[in-house]
């Protein structure tokens, strides 16, 4: 039967069962260095497998997939070239190399028990790997740097540029981002806020490639850096914006009540707090939310919430949402302040 005459639901089934093998497919293609090859000139199969030290026939038939899949395409004389999409998978700053290498490999594994996830509530990362993910990550220095890279290559690509467009920082002085990571966001913030300082809280290894990010975009003399841990160490009191990005994901209701209140806290009457998840609509249109959330049951046993559970866990903190701030890519930032 031909893929023309294959029954709709046939063809969506084998779509949603091979899909696996797209991710391998372009995970090998960025571990083996092709995007960054042909740009710089490895255009014929026989040279582009040399350079990469590659099977030949093994190459030729990688890319006739994925010039199918939108990644290359072929060039008049019988050559390859990058898209837009493979161009995102050189091994640049601000490329999305580092995303698709942490998902290809360690994500991976740890979706391959997926089923033990949803039968047994265990991530599949501790089944993968015999640790957490944040043991893993501190323990290994290399994958904790690459991790981090990846976190800064999602926020490039998704929704970190459309937070000053949408949020007004101009009259902050002080802006605290608490776990801030890579310091992606920080900077971005205080780019809009010209006479602000940053302070960024987060574990002692993820620093160095937040004081890197900083160098080269506001500069360090703007933004202090605290090794600490947000559910002990102390947070700055009376701060304009507190940011918190992507973390109540990772953490239960009990332990994000728990840091939600320490963040009121240390807050002042006037202060806000910027939440940015990706905010589950039940019942509606909206892919990334439903996967990421499934995503971090398995890595780390966290979840994505609903509009109704997060306004749950601020009723829980002595916090009111003031607003809700649409962002790209289904991501939501709740702006929350002192409950009065």
């Amino acid at each position: 039967m031909s893929p023309e005459t294959a029954p709709p639901a046939s063809r969506t089934a084998i779509n949603l069962i091979t899909a696996a093998w797209h991710t391998q497919s372009v995970y090998a293609a960025a571990k083996l260095g092709l995007p960054d090859l042909l740009a710089e000139g490895h255009t014929g199969v026989p040279d582009l497998a040399r350079a990469a030290g590659a099977d030949e026939g093994a190459v030729r038939r990688l890319l006739r997939l994925l010039v199918r899949l939108g990644v290359f395409e072929e060039d008049p004389d019988g050559g390859y070239r990058n898209t837009a999409v493979g161009d995102l998978l050189r091994d640049r700053p601000g490329s999305l190399r580092d995303v698709c290498l942490l998902y290809g490999e360690e994500f991976y594994q740890a979706w391959g028990h997926a089923s033990e996830t949803f039968r047994t509530g265990t991530p599949g990362f501790e089944k993968a790997y015999g640790q957490s993910l944040v043991s893993y990550l501190h323990d290994d220095a290399d994958a904790a740097a690459r991790f981090q890279r990846a976190m800064q290559a999602q926020a490039n690509n998704f929704a970190f540029d459309a937070v000053p467009k949408e949020i007004d920082f101009h009259a902050d002085r002080h802006v605290v981002d608490i776990a801030g990571g890579s310091g992606q966001l920080l900077a971005t913030v205080l780019s809009a806020a010209p006479e602000a300082r940053g302070t960024l809280l987060d574990l002692e290894h993820t620093l160095p490639i937040a004081r890197a990010h900083l160098e080269r975009t506001t500069g360090t003399d703007r933004a202090t850096l605290v090794a600490g841990d947000m559910f002990t160490s102390p947070l700055p009191e009376g701060a304009d914006t507190y940011l918190l990005s992507r973390v109540l994901g990772d953490w239960s209701d009990d332990d994000c009540v728990r840091l939600l209140k320490r963040v009121r806290g240390a807050m002042a009457e006037h202060s806000r707090l910027v939440v940015i998840e990706l905010v589950v609509q039940d019942g509606q249109d909206g892919l990334l939310a439903p996967l990421w959330d499934l995503h971090l049951m398995v890595v780390n046993g966290g979840h994505q919430r609903t509009l109704g559970e997060y306004r749950a866990l601020t009723e829980r903190s002595e916090l009111s949402v003031e607003r809700l701030v649409r962002l790209p890519m289904e991501a939501t930032a709740l702006v929350l302040t002192p409950r009065r």
